[in-house]
């Protein structure tokens, strides 16, 4: 039978075997004590399986609670355990139980962290993906393979009104925008209705577009219960809307899986509660086994951080998560990486440095909406930078060919 590996990052005062014969067998057929029926025969059949175990560094003190052992120390290691995939079929909640249930829970264990996982070519036949994913939402918004697509953020989620922002929407298009979003936290609130502010945005949306033939993208956020994001989906179809948000960690796997398959809008997923899941460095789950949960429920666009960014995160992690977004799974449509979290034009050349690709939504909203000539002069800038990232002009260099991003170094970069 067709088999699912996942690999963990570990920690545990036992011998690394021990501890990982513990998790295969609560994660699958085991139990503190046989039970009747528990033959060896479903044994082989069901149990999951050890594949692999890379024995890492030994520390002398905890990273988490777990069992305390007197003069131990503590073994870390790679571990990959397999599942037939008889236990679970292609139920999705059910595999994600598996991967990541009470085996946080199990006391043998003072770290543990889903790292990635494999799954048979046979889930390609039940899981379409993303229905536009990387090229797709770059077609959407009429943006080339040449550069990535610039996007910002309408701050602060609350205060102001439809017409205000509609009015920043029209500033910010002229100005070369591609993308623009809802903060995570405005969803349909007193000074800003969702069907009023869909409305007022779109119509300044669509008024660009029929002028220009350039279509902005918005990704209004729809964030809710089901009824309440269906209803909300279909105003911004009607609208001629081409994009959706959600909090995706807030909506959970099968909400997000239904509003991808109604297939009309690309389906922006903000990953808001990350670091909860993933900040502990052995602990909760890393980004390419996060990555693929999504994009199995349909996601066009998940958030990876930026280089330099305001948060925790490293650069490398977030270099392997730009990778991994792009990295082909089931044969499905890459999704499209959005940089984000206190970028501006500065970080560009070292991202295009360390990842080679534009195939991107690079999004900035203080780098953008606070530039010393304004939104307008924002989305110059960050054209500007990429522009010169690509073409291996320095930053240096671009600052002072560059009127408007030469003002962004000033401000943001503290160079004279």
């Amino acid at each position: 039978m067709e088999r699912i590996l996942a690999t963990y990052l570990i920690e545990t005062p036992y011998a690394v075997e021990q501890a990982a014969a513990v998790l295969a067998g609560e994660q699958s057929s085991g139990t503190f004590v046989s039970v009747p029926g528990e033959t060896d025969e479903l044994k082989t059949r069901f149990a999951a399986r050890v594949e692999e175990i890379e024995l890492l560094e030994k520390v002398t003190r905890p990273s988490m609670p777990g069992e305390v052992i007197d003069n131990k120390v503590y073994n870390r290691a790679k571990v990959t355990v397999s599942w037939s995939i008889e236990n679970f079929g292609y139920n999705i909640p059910t595999l994600i139980s598996t991967l990541q249930g009470n085996l946080y829970e199990l006391r043998q264990f003072t770290g543990l962290k889903l790292d990635d996982f494999e799954l048979p070519p046979s889930f390609a036949h039940h899981f379409k993906g993303p229905k536009f994913g990387m090229s797709g939402t770059k077609s959407l918004a009429n943006v080339g393979s040449e550069r990535p697509m610039i996007g910002t953020i309408i701050k602060p989620s609350v205060g102001l009104t439809p017409e205000y922002t509609a009015d920043l929407v029209r500033t910010l298009a002229e100005a070369g925008i591609d993308f623009i979003k809802d903060d995570e936290l405005l969803a349909s609130s007193a000074n800003s209705p969702f069907s009023v502010r869909v409305e007022k945005i779109m119509r300044v949306i669509n008024e660009f577009a029929d002028k220009t033939g350039k279509k902005i993208m918005y990704a209004f956020n729809i964030t809710g219960d089901l009824e309440t994001m269906k209803s909300q989906y279909e105003t911004v179809v009607q609208a001629g809307g081409t994009c959706a948000m959600l909090s995706i960690n807030s909506v959970g796997w099968t909400g997000v899986k239904q509003v991808c398959d109604w297939g009309e809008l690309s389906i922006h997923g903000h990953r808001n509660g990350w670091g909860m899941l993933n900040r502990h460095p052995l602990l909760g789950i890393n980004f390419p086994a996060y990555n693929k949960i999504w994009r199995l429920a349909g996601v066009d666009q998940m958030h990876v951080n930026g280089i330099k960014n305001k948060f925790w995160e490293s650069d490398d992690a977030v270099v392997r998560s730009i990778q991994s977004c792009q990295t082909p799974f089931l044969n499905n449509e890459s999704v499209i990486p959005v940089v984000s979290s206190g970028q501006w034009g500065g970080q560009a050349f070292e991202t295009y440095r360390r990842t080679q690709t534009t195939d991107l939504l690079y999004m900035a909203g203080g780098g953008i909406m606070a530039h010393p000539s304004g939104p307008a002069g924002g989305v110059r800038a960050l054209h500007q930078a990429w522009d010169a990232a690509v073409k291996g002009v320095t930053l240096e260099v671009a600052a002072k060919q560059y009127k408007e991003f030469g003002e962004s170094v000033v401000k943001f970069g503290g160079i004279d």
